[in-house]
């Protein structure tokens, strides 16, 4: 367990940068080798997991690094073996996939809100650490986090979406419907880790009261644990422009332009 003390911005930006850096340096060496890296980001609602995929994301390639964040099934991909709709999304060589909640699904939400079967949470915990065990033994590096947030800090988040215009959307009558059931999903999270926490693909998890050190510690952790390093680019030599010949751009009245709205702005 780490401090509890709210990390300084100083320090939290200065390390996310460095960190950010070599998030970049992984990237490189990923699609050079063509390695294949899948993220799941787990936990409870306001709990931390969006931000911090924003911070892995922010600098890299999104033709390399994508995020997948599935919706609700459809009612054809219900009648589909569960797992079947997250495999299209697994990363291809050179790729790195972050899902926002995964598969999970089934044992979290599903299991508390009565959205499946007794016997399909039951076939899912038996599927799951086979269907993991599969994906690790092709060769794709999985990393699973679980971000823990407390039942206070929890509201407190609900409530300043509540308040604030601009995070309203994340607020849904689901999320407020997790403080009730607050026991049931702590047992739910508990049943989880029992039956899938296996060696081949365990469970890393992240205490996130504190964002910043929360997004810190789950970065610092995910690159200490793949095996990238430095690759050499071939250097790149900027090219001198040839000389015009004889082009001549359209009058600018011959095309429609969007309004100069800044300059009405004021300091």
């Amino acid at each position: 367990m780490g401090s509890s003390r709210r990390l300084p911005r100083r320090i939290y930006e200065r390390e996310l940068l460095r960190l950010q850096e070599q998030l970049m340096v992984m990237q490189d060496w990923a699609r050079a080798e063509g390695v294949r890296i899948a993220v799941v980001f787990e936990g409870r609602d306001a709990s931390g997991k969006g931000g911090t995929i924003k911070r892995v994301t922010e600098y890299l390639n999104p033709r390399v690094a994508r995020i997948v964040a599935l919706p609700t099934p459809t009612e054809r991909q219900r009648t589909q073996w569960y797992f079947q709709r997250y495999v299209e999304h697994l990363p291809a060589a050179g790729e790195i996939v972050l899902f926002d909640r995964s598969w999970y699904n089934r044992a979290g939400v599903e299991r508390v809100m009565g959205f499946c079967t007794d016997q399909e949470y039951r076939r899912f915990l038996h599927q799951c650490p086979t269907f993991e065990r599969m994906l690790v033994e092709d060769g794709v590096l999985l990393r699973k986090y679980w971000f823990s947030v407390s039942d206070a800090e929890q509201e407190r988040r609900f409530r300043k979406r509540l308040e604030d215009p601009m995070r309203r959307w994340k607020l849904s009558a689901m999320d407020l419907e997790s403080i009730s059931r607050w026991e049931e999903y702590s047992r739910a999270k508990d049943e989880m880790f029992v039956h899938t926490n296996i060696p081949e693909a365990p469970w890393f998890e992240v205490e996130s009261d504190d964002k910043r050190r929360a997004r810190i510690n789950m970065i610092s952790h995910l690159l200490s644990s793949i095996p990238y390093h430095e690759v050499e680019h071939p250097p790149l030599r900027f090219p001198e422009r040839p000389p015009s010949k004889g082009y001549e751009r359209p009058p600018r009245d011959a095309q429609t332009h969007v309004p100069d709205h800044a300059a009405t702005l004021r300091g």
